[in-house]
Order: structure tokens, then C-alpha cells, then sequence
């Protein structure tokens, strides 16, 4: 691997967590010259990696206006959340017909990682909260399913750093664990009553928030820089 291509892909996984954690906003601006001086790149690099975003739906390209996280509507969270149901409501069912002692350990020890997040980073515990879901979708061993629900979530997280309000994490993780609790015994209209309700209750926080002023991208990203995990 090249050096370039191992910048850009440095570039890509910080922009990305950044964004996921909520640390760059919805709208936030991505200037390639600031973005590529923080990581010592050009902007060849530094306009992969945002095309690459852009892929995924968390950055908009914008002709002669550059790069911007992207900006999701109040329209598309209803839809957003109406396919989570949809999406999610089915990953749950398969897993109620086949759940191996595996990957219930594997919930459980990416729930504890949400723990420590939820004492040590709060950003940090925003991003695993999307996760657990990509994995339960994950352990599907569905390729589409993983990939839709992968998108959904990175949505959401949008969405709700666009309008959400604060949240309790722990009733997140609370929520987790019973839909965990669910699983092991198989009891599929549980789990898919918890799952339900817990995308409820994550629709609900959303709501217009207050206007901030701009961030500064560069030093933002230069907390990231350096994160591997």
C-alpha cells in the first residue's frame, strides 16, 4: 500500500468518525487545503476520501460550493426511521432462529466497550451505539442486510446531530441488553417489541436544534488524526 493511499485512508477513517461521533455537523464545511494540511496530504488524497463519503451518504459534494457533511431533511428522517423498523424488525427475526452462544458474547463484549465508552467519551459512546446495530445486522452474515442497515445507521447519525436533543446513554445500553437478553433465548416478538420501542424512543429525540456557530475543522480533525480504534 502506498503511502498517498494510506493517508487517504487515514483521512477517510477520521472524517468519518468525526462525523459519526458528532464532532463535525451536519452542513460543517471541508475545505481540502485545511483537511490536507492536517494530514500532510494534497487534495487528490484528501478529494478520495470525501468521494468516498460521499458514497456512504455523509458528505455532499457540492458543485463550485466544495465538501459538506451532509445535511439530512425532517422528510428523510421519517423515512429513515421507517426503514429502520422495516430493516431491523427482519435482522432480529433471523437472529431469533439461529443465535450461537458466539455471538452473544459478541453483544455482550461490544455492550461492555459501550460501558467504558459512556464513563470516558461521550463521542465515543455515540458511535458504538450506532454499531451494536451494525452488528446484530452483521451477524446475519447477510452482505445486503449489513450494508442497508449500515446506511440507515450512518443516517441516523445525521439526523440526530442535525435535530436531536441530549440523550440518556445509559437507557440506550439498557436497551441493548434486554434486546440481548431477548436473543439468547430466542423469543422473537421480544425482541422485536425492544428493537421497536428503542427506535421509538431514538425517532423521538429528534427536533430542531438550536444554530452554532461554525467549527474549527482543522483542529477537530487533529484529534482524530492519531485515533486508530
Amino acid at each position: 500500500m502506498s503511502t498517498n493511499l494510506s493517508r487517504a485512508d487515514a483521512i477517510y477513517a477520521s472524517l468519518r468518525r468525526a462525523i459519526l461521533e458528532q464532532a463535525l455537523k451536519p452542513g460543517t464545511k471541508l475545505p481540502e487545503d485545511s483537511i490536507g494540511e492536517t494530514f500532510g496530504v494534497s487534495r487528490t488524497g484528501v478529494r478520495n476520501a470525501l468521494v468516498r463519503l460521499s458514497a456512504e451518504g455523509l458528505v455532499e459534494m457540492r458543485p463550485n460550493k466544495g465538501a459538506a457533511v451532509a445535511t439530512p431533511t425532517l422528510e428523510e428522517a421519517i423515512d429513515v426511521f421507517t426503514l429502520r423498523r422495516a430493516i431491523e424488525g427482519e435482522v432480529v427475526k433471523r437472529l431469533c432462529q439461529r443465535m450461537s452462544k458466539d455471538a452473544i458474547d459478541t453483544l455482550e463484549a461490544h455492550v461492555r466497550e459501550e460501558e467504558r465508552a459512556l464513563r470516558t467519551s461521550a463521542p465515543r459512546s455515540i458511535r458504538l451505539a450506532g454499531e451494536f446495530h451494525i452488528l446484530l445486522a452483521e451477524l446475519t452474515n447477510s452482505k445486503y442486510m449489513t450494508d442497508m442497515v449500515s446506511q440507515v445507521v450512518s443516517r441516523s447519525s445525521l439526523i440526530l446531530a442535525q435535530f436531536g436533543r441530549p440523550h440518556s446513554a445509559e437507557c440506550g445500553i439498557d436497551e441493548h441488553l434486554a434486546l440481548i437478553a431477548a436473543l439468547k433465548v430466542q423469543d422473537a416478538d421480544r425482541a422485536l417489541a425492544i428493537m421497536t420501542e428503542h427506535l421509538d424512543s431514538v425517532e423521538e429525540r429528534a427536533h430542531a436544534d438550536k444554530e452554532e456557530t461554525a467549527p474549527d475543522v482543522a483542529s477537530i480533525l487533529r484529534r482524530y488524526a492519531d485515533v486508530r480504534d
